[in-house]
């Protein structure tokens, strides 16, 4: 069978491929490689800007850290607790930023990177500079302090910079440009880094980011590390994790292409109802018409002789006997063969083929013998009764 598309259906099929072909190649181009410098520092991640290696030599070095994939209004108690907000994405609710203002004021410790993170903290001086992060800088120490100590120069892409004249205290930069801050909010503190490069599987190699990381983080036995994923896409939620991955631009290019199907066909291919006639006459009304026809007619012999045809071919032919049998040899085949022994049988069959000739035939009498003759055949069998008849 042979598809037909209208010119219309055409359109709406070439449109759609259309839209189809566009979003796999905007997918195929704007997806991101595992050495991409655009992708998250994630602790799942192996590419160069990835963080895996920082979170497997935490682990492999004593220190009690995992992975947060919950929501921050979750936190547990701040005391001993250091989170490590690596680059998020999106923004933070007005719940989960005063959960985390609580988790720094009591006690908790945050290590937050990038311009956006800023939004998540109690004091926001990020400022974008993204001419100054095209290229690796290395970022001299601002300070003295303990982690300025452990490393006197780090290795950062700073495409972000802290505002001068803040109260946080600057702990590396360049071009009076703090690049990496500090400050204490109740009885926690913050630090915030202009970039996640320093714990990347890239940037933990050059000299200095990973003494500048443990510095941070502080020593094994200082407390837990929560390392954030929730804002990375990593969520207990299966629905939340979908959201964040390539999965939802596969399922709205197959929702596109279901809709186009739906539109080419459905308009003809739906169900068609054809419209009820009504009938005539009932099959109860056809009857009696049909007896109001034979009665004023006088065709009470037709209708006897029509009966009688019947029931002849039918007796005839189960017994293989030839058409033009006698009513005689019919009644004597039916007693020796089938045992069938009735005194009113022969004179029934005589009666019904005399019947023709009598133009004055009785409708009562008529009726008699065209029941008499279903009688008959019931009794040997000729005729096929249905399932309902039976009952």
């Amino acid at each position: 069978m042979s598809l037909e598309l209208s010119r219309g259906d055409r359109k709406i099929v070439l449109i759609a491929g259309g839209v189809f072909l566009l979003i796999a190649a905007a997918s195929f181009i704007f997806a991101k490689g595992a050495s991409s410098n655009d992708e998250v520092p994630s602790t799942y991640s192996t590419g160069s800007s990835g963080a895996k290696a920082a979170y497997l030599f935490l682990k492999k070095s004593g220190y009690n850290v995992r992975r947060w994939e919950d929501s921050l209004t979750d936190l547990p108690d701040p005391v001993g607790k250091t989170l490590v907000l690596a680059a998020p994405e999106g923004s933070p609710t007005s719940e989960e930023r005063k959960k985390l203002d609580e988790f720094i004021e009591n006690g908790g410790r945050v290590i937050a990177t990038g311009v956006f993170a800023g939004f998540f903290l109690p004091e926001n001086q990020a400022e974008p500079d993204p001419f100054a992060g095209s290229t690796w800088k290395k970022l001299p120490a601002l300070s003295p302090s303990e982690i300025t100590r452990a490393a006197p120069e780090i290795s950062m892409l700073a495409d972000a910079s802290w505002k001068p004249g803040s109260f946080a205290i600057p702990l590396y930069g360049d071009h009076e440009k703090p690049r990496v801050v500090k400050y204490g909010v109740g009885k926690g503190q913050v630090i915030w880094w202009a970039s996640a490069t320093p714990l990347t599987n890239a940037g933990l190699k050059e000299p200095g980011n990973l003494e500048f990381f443990l510095a941070c983080t502080g020593e094994p036995k200082d407390g837990e590390i929560l390392w954030d994923e929730y804002f990375h896409g990593y969520r207990r939620s299966l629905a939340a994790s979908a959201e964040r991955t390539p999965l939802k631009w596969m399922f709205l290019q197959l929702a596109l292409l279901t809709l186009a199907i739906l539109l080419t066909y459905a308009r003809r291919s739906g169900p068609v109802c054809m419209p009820a006639t009504e009938a005539r006459l009932s099959p109860l009304e056809f009857v009696r018409t049909l007896g109001s026809l034979y009665g004023q007619a006088g065709a009470a012999p037709v209708a006897v002789d029509i009966s009688y045809q019947r029931f002849r071919y039918w007796l005839t032919r189960r017994l293989g006997m030839a058409g033009n049998a006698s009513v005689e040899e019919m009644e004597r085949a039916v007693g020796e063969r089938w045992h069938f022994q009735d005194a009113h049988f022969g004179e029934t069959l005589r009666a019904c083929e005399s019947a023709p000739y009598e133009a004055a035939l009785k409708p009562g009498v008529a009726l008699r013998l065209v029941q008499s003759l279903d009688d008959y055949a019931v009794k040997l069998k000729l005729f096929r009764i249905s399932g309902k008849e039976k009952d």
